[in-house]
């Protein structure tokens, strides 16, 4: 099967299918081994600080959670020999976050939110990630680092 078909279906999956992306609004925007990006809209649903209009932290950490694990797992999906639909499942069906660190580095101000991922390492059984929130004005919001079981 064809990866960039592969990563085109895993992408609708998660858009369709999660209810709390559904929730964020979460625009998957790149998905492949080199690097991940997601972006959402403002709702004021997402407010965490009501009297400063800022994004929920919570929500900052998720962002860039999910981001971090969807280049995790596109890593998985690059490291397999085996391409059918029942290995694909079974080996993202491993994937789970370990460790999150979540720095927040300005208020969460903005109208559109970019998260992006990159790999650090990615070996059999961990990878490690780097993540980062910017908002439309390229103002960088928070980074995380996300270990994420994937073998």
């Amino acid at each position: 099967m064809d990866k960039q078909l592969i990563y085109k279906q895993i992408t609708e999956f998660w858009m369709n299918s999660i209810p709390f992306n559904q929730e964020l609004g979460i625009r998957i925007t790149r998905f492949d081994s080199e690097e991940s990006e997601i972006r959402f809209d403002w709702q004021d649903k997402l407010i965490g600080n009501p009297l400063q209009k800022i994004l929920h932290g919570g929500v900052t950490a998720s962002a860039l959670d999910f981001t971090g694990g969807m280049v995790a797992a596109a890593n998985i999906i690059d490291q397999l020999d085996d391409m059918s639909p029942q290995m694909i499942q079974s080996s993202l069906g491993k994937l789970g976050t370990i460790d999150l660190r979540t720095d927040f580095l300005r208020p969460g101000r903005g109208e559109e939110f970019i998260v992006t991922a990159k790999v650090i390492r990615s070996g059999s059984k961990v990878a490690v990630t780097r993540m980062e929130m910017h908002n439309e004005q390229g103002q960088h919001l928070a980074f995380g680092t996300g270990t994420y079981m994937v073998g």
